[in-house]
């Protein structure tokens, strides 16, 4: 009688190895320069591609179980949040428009980061780091997936939810998320995975994600709470591939070097530029306060950046450029960011308003060195105005940063009056920069900047405007016709929040109490 063999379980290692190096070969008929193009263009030089192991060890049946069993938990939440109304117990109808531009800004740029990983997974010849890759490309899609199906309950009872896809593309104020999203899906493959896994990942999403929950949670909404601890644990894999990437790049060639910093001084600097979204959501769109964006801003990128770079330090690389002007900036860019967004609120698909005197005084106190000498005084002055019936809006177009296409908000590092103001020539033609960075992000790449579509140019170049529509025509409203182009309802999506149907409708409703009281 023959013996029965018994097969031995692989261990991790072999597993991962037997399902990532096991499915390389090398081409025969073609070479593999020809077979990846991509991956040596941009100066990086790569010996040995075995040097590059996942810390994770993450196999892709691993990863569909574990994927599998959070969507459970992360549904199972979302439905009984909407069974049992918990849109109606928010604390506020205004925190609602956090979720607004959260999916209009954040959720489109991961759908854009889900291309660039599927992208990256067939540029790298080495095998670890093409299956890292499909893996988070996975990962980015489903975030995109499960923002959406989180806000999806809101959207039936609030407006500014109801296209974000559209306004990613069309709308003025969207322009930096789409232009940085669309900059590193146009760059190279090593580039690329700086500047997502790496500066934006690593440096900056715990300020975003984690602050964001923990609002979110203070304010009611659990449904957004189970997305974000869904999206973290994921992210905390790409934050520590991103970092082990940068090792190997820093390991191969001491030419990769000055090539990996000047990409991290790059996209440090965009992804800060993008994150004022972020701290104006934090500071001024939560009716319920957790911590400040200042406060995040040091607990989240401070103290954890100051550690990387010092164990970074080993392979000569130094904080990025712009590092001391950015933590210099967390007292300052919510506040700017609050000012032009209240200016332009008839522009926006989500609603803007004065902060009450209680808001005010948790800004005065989070903020002692800056905010009652800056930014009060002002805030104080628009709610005089709204009283009187006046409520302020700017009827003049911004002017843009050519790089990261922010406004020109900003001021200068040691002169807070002074708006921060950069200008370069290229080609016989004057670009502007809202700061030292972005002017010399320009500088470095002109051929790819001078290509920007600001929004602000296509407005006054008539392109902003549905086809037919006569621009000429008298009493030409040329306001309407971008809100029209832009899909944003006049009177409904936008504008002061105070006697808005969002306002109306919740408190009619019976918002901001316990759904089940509510209904007594």
């Amino acid at each position: 009688m023959d013996k029965r063999v018994v097969k031995k379980k692989h261990s991790l290692n072999e597993s991962y190895a037997a399902m990532t190096r096991g499915l390389h070969w090398e081409t025969t008929y073609q070479s593999m320069d020809e077979v990846f193009p991509c991956d040596h263009y941009e100066g990086i030089i790569v010996h040995d591609w075995d040097k590059l192991e996942d810390p994770f060890r993450l196999t892709m049946d691993a990863y569909w179980k574990i994927q599998g069993e959070k969507e459970k938990k992360f549904y199972a939440v979302i439905d009984a949040f909407a069974q049992n109304n918990g849109q109606f117990g928010v604390s506020d109808a205004r925190y609602v428009n956090v979720l607004k531009l959260f999916l209009q800004a954040f959720t489109q740029q991961e759908y854009v980061a889900h291309r660039s990983f599927a992208h990256l997974g067939r540029q790298f010849r080495g095998e670890a780091l093409r299956v890292a890759c499909q893996q988070q490309a996975a990962d980015e899609f489903r975030h995109f997936q499960n923002q959406t199906h989180a806000f999806a309950n809101f959207n039936k009872y609030f407006e500014g939810l109801h296209n974000p896809n559209h306004w990613f593309d069309h709308a003025w104020y969207l322009a930096a998320p789409k232009s940085f999203a669309e900059d590193a899906l146009s760059a190279g493959p090593f580039e690329r995975l700086i500047a997502l896994s790496f500066s934006f990942d690593y440096l900056l999403t715990k300020p975003l994600f984690v602050s964001y929950m923990s609002g979110a949670a203070h304010n009611g909404d659990l449904s957004s709470v189970s997305m974000g601890f869904s999206a973290q644990s994921d992210e905390a894999r790409h934050m520590t591939m991103g970092l082990e990437s940068v090792k190997f790049l820093l390991e191969q060639d001491p030419a990769n070097l000055p090539i990996v910093q000047r990409w991290m001084d790059k996209w440090f600097w965009r992804g800060y530029r993008v994150m004022t979204l972020a701290a104006m959501m934090q500071d001024y769109m939560q009716p319920k306060h957790t911590t400040s964006w200042k406060e995040a801003w040091e607990m989240y990128v401070e103290t954890s950046g100051e550690a990387l770079f010092a164990e970074l330090a080993q392979y000569g690389i130094r904080k990025p450029k712009g590092w001391q002007q950015a933590c210099d900036g967390k007292d300052h860019i919510s506040h700017q960011a609050w000012n032009l967004f209240y200016s332009y609120g008839d522009t926006t698909a989500f609603h803007t308003w004065v902060p009450e005197a209680a808001e005010l005084d948790w800004l005065s106190k989070k903020y002692p060195d800056t905010f009652d000498r800056f930014y009060r005084p002002r805030l104080e002055h628009y709610a005089q105005l709204q009283k009187a019936g006046q409520r302020y809006t700017n009827k003049a177009l911004p002017m843009q940063c050519q790089t990261c296409q922010m406004p020109m908000i900003f001021t200068e590092m040691n002169g807070p009056r002074w708006i921060a103001y950069r200008e370069t020539q290229h080609a016989g033609e004057s670009f502007h920069f809202c700061s030292d960075h972005c002017e010399e992000i320009f500088v470095n790449e002109p051929e790819k900047y001078v290509q920007a579509g600001l929004s602000v140019h296509q407005i006054l170049q008539g392109n902003c405007f549905n086809p037919g529509v006569d621009a000429t025509a008298a009493g030409f409203d040329a306001a309407a016709a971008v809100l029209d182009y832009s899909q944003i309802n006049q009177g409904h999506d936008n504008g002061e929040f105070k006697g808005s149907p969002d306002d109306t409708n919740f408190t009619s409703w019976g918002g901001g109490q316990n759904p089940l009281e509510a209904q007594l």
